[in-house]
Parts: C-alpha cells; sequence; structure tokens
C-alpha cells in the first residue's frame, strides 16, 4: 500500500500557503556508510518523504511562496555507470513528472540555483536540527547573496524552523495515512503472534526476533521501524536492550517491542508473555496490573483529553496496584507526590506515532502546558513494571520486566486500535505460546 502522488503535492500546496511569501527548502538524507565499501539501507528523511515521496538520496526542495507559488527538485542526473552498480535514476524530467513538481533540475546546480531563488524572499523556512551541513549550505547561500548586493540581489533576513508548521501537519492523520498504519500494525501483530508460536526454553532470543523479521517482510514490510528488541528475563528490565543474543529459559518472561514500517509509515507494539507457556502467580499478578492500568489509559484516548491524561491514567492505576503487591509501601498520594513508583515505571505512556518512531509533534503549548488531543493524532500507550533485584522486594517479582503497547488513533467515538490483532489476554497469550515451536 502506498500513497497516491496527488497526497504529496497536496501537501506541498498546503505548506505553500502556510508560508505566504517565503521559500521552504527541505532536504533529503544521505547514504549512510556501515563500514568500508558498504553503506546501511537508504531511508529518505520524513520530513522530505512527507513532502515530496520520492526516493533518492541527497535531493533537495525548494517551495517558492508568494504569487509565483511553485515547487522545485533538484536531484542527481541520470548515469548510465552509476545506474549499472546502483540502480536506476529518475533524472530531473521523470523527477518532476513522477512527483508532480513545477520545475526539476540537476543536483549539480543546485548551488547556482539556490542563491537566485533564495534573494526573491525575506525569509526561509527549513528543518533547524542537528545537521550542521545543511545549515551551512544555506548560510553559505544567503553569504553570496550579500556579496551581490550592489548588483541589485537581496538576501533573506531570517531562517525559521520549519518543524513549526510542518510537525502540525504531521501531528494529524489523514485517512489514508491510518489506513497505511494500520495495516502495518496489523503486519506487525502477526509478527507478534508468530514469535509467541514459536517460542519456547532453549532457543535464543536472536531466534525469535528472526521470526518477526520473517513474517514482517513476508507481509510487504521490509524493513523494521526500529530495532527490535526482544528481551528474557532480566534483560526485559532494560528499557533499550537490543542485544538479543541469550538463550530462552524456562521459568523467564519474554518481552518482545517489535514493529514495521510500511511506505514508511511505523507501528510499534509490545508484548510481554512467559517462555513456558504459563504464568506464574507472582508474573501473572504484575501481567494483569500493567494490562489494567494500559487500558484504563486507552479510555483516555479521546479528543479535547490533555496529552498526559492517558499517563495520569496508567499511573493512578499503577500505583494502586504497586501498594496492592506490597512493592511500594504508604498511602496514595504518598507513593505518588514522592513518585516513588518510579522505580519500577520510569517512562511517559505514549509518544507519537506515525513516519517516525517517535514522530513529529509538541507534547506541551508555549506555556508549557499539556497539548489536547484531535482526532487523527495517533499515540501509543505503553506502561510497564520494571522490578529489579532488590532486598526491598520479594524474591518472586525479581527480574520481572512486562510493557503492553499498543498503538491507538484518536477519533469521535471509541479510540482506533490499530495493532488490535495482537493478543494481550493472560487467556490469549498461554494459549498460543510455544505451539508452533
Amino acid at each position: 500500500m502506498k500513497l497516491d502522488i496527488s497526497i504529496y503535492k497536496n501537501r506541498r500546496d498546503d505548506l505553500l500557503d502556510k508560508i505566504g511569501d517565503a521559500v521552504a527548502i527541505i532536504f533529503n538524507s544521505h547514504h549512510v556508510p556501515r563500514n568500508r565499501d558498504s553503506e546501511f539501507k537508504f531511508r529518505s528523511d520524513s520530513y522530505f518523504h512527507y513532502f515530496s515521496g520520492f526516493p533518492e538520496a541527497e535531493s533537495v526542495i525548494f517551495l517558492c511562496g508568494g504569487k509565483e507559488k511553485k515547487s522545485i527538485i533538484f536531484c542527481k542526473d541520470k548515469n548510465i555507470e552509476y545506474e549499472i552498480w546502483n540502480g536506476e535514476l529518475h533524472g530531473p524530467a521523470k523527477a518532476a513528472k513522477d512527483y508532480l513538481f513545477d520545475e526539476a533540475y540537476s543536483l549539480e546546480r543546485l548551488d547556482e540555483f539556490a542563491t537566485k531563488l533564495i534573494s526573491k524572499f525575506s525569509k526561509v523556512f527549513m528543518v533547524l536540527d542537528d545537521n550542521d551541513s545543511n545549515k551551512n549550505r544555506v548560510h553559505s547561500w544567503i553569504g553570496n547573496n550579500k556579496k551581490l548586493k550592489r548588483s541589485g540581489s537581496r538576501s533573506p533576513e531570517m531562517i525559521i524552523d520549519l518543524s513549526s508548521i510542518a510537525d502540525q501537519m504531521r501531528s494529524v492523520k489523514s485517512e489514508d495515512e491510518i489506513n497505511i498504519m494500520k495495516l502495518s500494525g496489523d503486519i506487525a501483530s502477526k509478527a507478534h503472534i508468530r514469535a509467541m508460536k514459536k517460542t519456547k526454553p532453549g532457543k535464543y532470543e536472536y531466534q525469535i526476533e528472526a521470526e518477526l523479521l520473517y513474517e514482517f517482510m513476508q507481509n510487504g514490510a521490509l524493513d523494521p521501524a526500529y530495532q527490535s528488541i526482544v528481551a528474557s528475563g532480566k534483560n526485559a528490565c532494560i528499557l533499550h536492550y537490543i542485544k538479543n543474543d541469550q538463550k530462552l529459559l524456562d521459568k523467564d518472561l519474554l518481552l518482545i517491542d517489535a514493529g514495521c514500517e510500511l511506505d514508511g509509515y511505523a507501528s510499534d507494539i509490545t508484548r510481554t508473555f512467559p517462555i513456558s507457556g504459563k504464568f506464574s502467580s507472582s508474573q501473572k499478578d504484575v501481567y494483569e496490573l500493567v494490562l489494567s492500568a494500559q487500558l484504563k489509559a486507552i479510555d483516555k484516548v479521546k479528543p479535547g483529553n490533555l496529552f498526559t491524561d492517558p499517563h495520569d491514567a496508567a499511573i493512578d492505576e499503577l500505583i494502586r496496584g504497586l501498594i496492592d503487591l506490597d512493592l511500594c509501601q504508604g498511602s496514595f498520594d504518598e507513593v505518588r507526590d514522592k513518585q516513588l513508583y518510579k522505580e519500577f515505571f520510569m517512562h511517559r505512556t505514549s509518544h507519537w506515532l506515525g513516519l517516525d518512531v517517535h514522530d513529529a509533534g509538541e507534547y506541551t503549548n508555549p506555556d508549557s502546558t499539556p497539548i489536547k488531543l484531535t482526532k487523527n493524532n495517533v499515540l501509543t500507550i505503553e506502561p510497564g513494571l520494571y522490578i529489579r533485584p532488590n532486598e526491598n522486594v520479594p524474591k518472586d517479582f525479581w527480574n520481572i520486566g512486562i510493557r503492553i503497547e499498543d498503538d491507538v488513533c484518536v477519533t469521535d467515538n471509541s479510540p482506533n486500535i490499530l495493532s488490535q490483532m495482537a493478543p494481550k489476554s493472560v487467556k490469549d497469550i498461554e494459549s498460543i505460546i510455544g505451539t508452533d515451536g
């Protein structure tokens, strides 16, 4: 499934309306070396992809506002020798035609054209991130204009962060985007089910990771959305564990945080289950507490609610459960006010999801108050508990790490769980584990 090319053009037109009499410059990513004579698989910059869909590295877009509104792409020329080794290039003419740009030129002429193009505008919009090379290039074009002042050329007076506008656009998904993200969620859910079925004691974490990747690719998702976490036993208490090299032991839990990427859009799902196929009493108590917290958080995913409302609902439920399990001592208010729960739950319950796993978009307003959820926002809901060995904690709970994560779209009615195919009740999970091991 891919977005229709006209959608990218419509986004550019929308952005041109928003920037007014200014120019927006959007750079694509470069190839990244993996080691000698080898590169990582190329992935476009998310902003560049959002406004173009064009898949070639190093390309640059100029969106010129004002009276003559137009979109221009600079890309690599056709090159037979290059294409023999690396694959077909569009070339400027085909790029303009296929991706609905008004004009297209060779990337080799970028500096020549850029100096002239920006001289027509007092404001330049670009994504102000950590890429110094892009900033330096824009500054060099502005510097060239300043040298040409005597000949009547002018230079922009300010550079503005494009993300201030683009992030608002990206954070509210279209129906087309939601459909792709739902399919991405379905594929990732199938991968989690396959992983459950293939799990049994004696296998290695990386073998389960291989099952995830197999299911992704068999269903058309050619890449994981991020490095999969396949964490057994104590590894599940390491939030960003990615070594995935330990043997699965009979009495341990297995936490899998894995999603796939489809046409650039990510799914992000976490499930935790017993390697043996049966939760111990302590594992079940903690699991059902995390699941209850997640369900209460999902109930808060509604238009007009604050972004922090799901987190607060999850925290309240976790605190009550931690006190009941005697893992936190004190009253509810004391545990909350002193944040004693953070020994076991130390991360946010949610983040935006889209072209990036931690997608574009603000979480707070300029006055530092939480933003309100809007229809077609997509966010994760992922409470967890991570219980490391501690003399103040009963040994039955040691090394229990549990996270349950789903992808949720805000609607006018009930929340739309894009990852709902992945089972998460105790009964459903226990009925699947190891059935195809």
